[in-house]
């Protein structure tokens, strides 16, 4: 067996802000390959303290995985094949359906064949660049509203948590026009239990055990779970008696759009639940532990920060279109950029190969799990340089030009690239441009995150933060 992966719960500030850039913590790369008992508990608590250092510099690396035959994908030209040029022959890998299909079933992330065609044509329309524009207002005044919570006197917040109320608001302010059905409670804990609960690999998931056997380690979530589908059906429901009584005044927003899809040749009502559950219960996550980890590194970078905090204050006051937000702060959307790349919100896209393959020397025999897990290839040593350093300038115009296509995924890639890419960016930037506009958010003792992969990559520990009224000359 090997030796568990090291573990450094604080990351390592610089000692000088302007020579040496803050590298945020991480696991460090194994050297020793793990037993299968070991395999088994790492990838229950934290998939991404399992890999190796070939995975981090090796293009390709095959291996057997419980009599499984898996290849991780790193080098950009086979990524490219795999996601783009020949997708028809890589479907979802079983294990990652396994775990998501019983929270997601049929929506989008989760879907195959034709449901997912559907589902896509379906949410298409929303999500173009120009129609998520049409958002800006609405994720301004939303943010805005959110930071009557904080006081500015020094006091601390729990960042983490906050950032999920933060994009769920957003979520819902947006896509459901703030008519969701939600009941009294704490949104954001309940995410919380329920990726802790659901959003795990369970060692039955592993040996490829038939769906139908209950997952020990899931039954806790069965619970939270219910409570997201029963917001969802009251929030059906009650679109569904305005469409009835008074369609006019009924706004044609993200549930309009799939509640009118419904009927022959369209979604069922069940995909259109489906749906609506996966953009409630995980379109917003990816974004708030994003925004949340660009929080934590631009507290430990002060310089950084302070060009970020610089060219908000240039922008926010004489800009009152936030839509121009998003090229007028490039320092800003470089931040969040750069903590997608150290912290990926989707860290692993899995696939099966249909048909034998074959990328130059790369032979993928048929049956063969295909990884292609942004962790590990935002954090290669081939394709990046200092690749555990937290350095927006990277994303920067003029450098993130360089940046090759399918070396870099925060969104995926391909037929299945995340539909919701261009919506995540502006509000980041929106939510950022007001956050930091009016506050700063500090470090405090407890401040001491570990990277824990759970559906999107989550900061065990918390991000409590100190948060104090900035002043303006």
């Amino acid at each position: 067996m090997g030796p568990p992966c090291e573990r450094s719960r604080e990351g390592k500030r610089p000692l000088d802000a302007a020579i040496e850039p803050f590298t945020p913590p991480a696991p460090k790369p194994r050297t020793v390959p793990p037993g299968r008992l070991e395999v088994i508990r790492t990838i229950y608590r934290n998939p991404i303290e399992l890999w190796g250092e070939p995975a981090y510099t090796q293009p390709s690396v095959s291996a057997a995985f419980f009599n499984e035959q898996m290849v991780i994908a790193n080098a950009p030209d086979l990524i490219r094949h795999i996601l783009v040029d020949n997708a028809a022959n890589y479907r979802m890998a079983r294990v990652r359906q396994l775990i998501l299909r019983p929270i997601l079933r049929d929506g989008l992330l989760t879907a195959e064949g034709d449901a997912w065609k559907r589902s896509r044509k379906a949410v298409a329309p929303v999500f173009t660049p120009r129609h998520a524009q049409g958002f800006a207002v609405q994720m301004l005044r939303t943010a805005e509203a959110f930071c009557a919570r904080y006081t500015g006197d020094g006091s601390v917040h729990e960042m983490a948590h906050d950032m999920t109320e933060l994009t769920y608001e957003i979520l819902a302010a947006t896509l459901f026009s703030g008519r969701i059905v939600t009941p009294d409670g704490d949104f954001g804990s309940r995410v919380e239990r329920l990726l802790e609960t659901m959003g795990r690999v369970d060692p039955l998931d592993l040996l490829k055990a038939p769906a139908w056997i209950p997952r020990l380690t899931r039954l806790r979530g069965r619970r939270i779970l219910a409570f997201f589908r029963q917001i969802v059906s009251d929030t059906m429901d009650a679109r569904i008696q305005a469409l009835e009584d008074d369609p006019e005044p009924v706004p044609e927003d993200f549930l309009t759009l799939l509640l009118r899809r419904q009927g022959p040749g369209g979604l069922t009502r069940q995909e259109v639940e489906d749906n609506i559950i996966t953009f409630i219960g995980a379109g917003h996550e990816t974004t708030a532990r994003a925004l949340g980890w660009t929080l934590y590194c631009l507290a430990n970078a002060p310089l950084e920060r302070s060009r970020v905090e610089a060219e908000i204050d240039a922008v926010r006051p004489h800009e009152s279109d936030p839509v121009k937000w998003l090229d007028r702060m490039p320092h800003t959307r470089a931040a969040f950029e750069e903590a997608m790349r150290l912290y990926p919100p989707a860290p692993s896209i899995n696939r099966a190969a249909i048909d034998d393959d074959r990328v130059g020397t790369t032979i993928i025999p048929a049956g063969t799990t295909v990884l292609v897990m942004p962790w590990v290839l935002h954090r290669h040593r081939a394709l990046w340089e200092q690749p555990d350093a937290f350095i927006p300038a990277r994303f920067l115009p003029g450098n993130r030009e360089k940046i090759g296509r399918f070396q870099y995924l925060p969104f995926g890639a391909g037929p299945r690239i995340c539909i919701g890419a261009t919506f995540a960016l502006q509000e980041a930037v929106i939510a950022l441009g007001v956050l930091m506009h009016r506050f700063r958010f500090d470090c405090t003792d407890e401040t001491n995150p570990w990277p824990v992969q759970k559906l999107t990559v989550q900061p065990e520990g918390g991000l409590p933060m100190r948060v104090t009224a900035r002043q303006h000359r």
